[in-house]
């Protein structure tokens, strides 16, 4: 059995126009939705053996940020090229090929994610916001058997979700 988690950055900063895309931060608000997001995940979700991360500032803020939560060192963080804007053939390639661990989160972008989720999930999901965070049951032993056919959506928190802190909810 193993365990996935998606998940988006948290809302990036404009403010900083003379930067690259790959280099925007945190905006103030993503730092909030982050930290919230971060403690909601830490009180609810397993903790993932590995997380792969793009190193996209803003993605890999969140990843490091919800690790800390999580309690868990950085060496933990991988960050992989790849995983910056990705579409959903390269996100599936890369899970295909992570070492073997049995719950692994990843941080990234959009629209790549979302359709990454829809290739999952029956139901579907418009837009996996941003620090949005869906996780997975898996009915494999190593992640290169992923296939749609085998995932159990077991939650769907995101930031507007989480506000009350309320307990987990399962997703449809």
């Amino acid at each position: 059995m193993k365990t996935l988690y998606i998940v988006r950055h948290a809302k990036s900063s404009w403010h900083f126009n003379v930067l690259k895309d790959h280099d925007r931060p945190l905006g103030s608000r993503g730092r909030k939705q982050v930290l919230k997001m971060g403690k909601h995940l830490a009180k609810y979700v397993k903790p993932p053996d590995q997380i792969i991360t793009s190193p996209a500032s803003r993605a890999f803020y969140t990843a490091l940020f919800v690790g800390d939560a999580w309690g868990i060192d950085e060496n933990k963080l991988t960050l992989n090229d790849a995983l910056y804007h990705a579409n959903q053939q390269t996100l599936l390639d890369m899970i295909r090929s992570t070492r073997e661990t049995d719950v692994l989160a990843i941080f990234g972008h959009n629209p790549g994610l979302t359709s990454l989720i829809n290739c999952f999930h029956i139901n579907g999901i418009d837009n996996l916001p941003t620090c949005g965070v869906m996780g997975f049951t898996l009915d494999i032993e190593n992640w290169r058997d992923l296939n749609s056919a085998r995932l159990t959506p077991k939650f769907y928190y995101t930031p507007r979700s989480i506000e009350e802190d309320p307990p987990p909810k399962e997703a449809n």
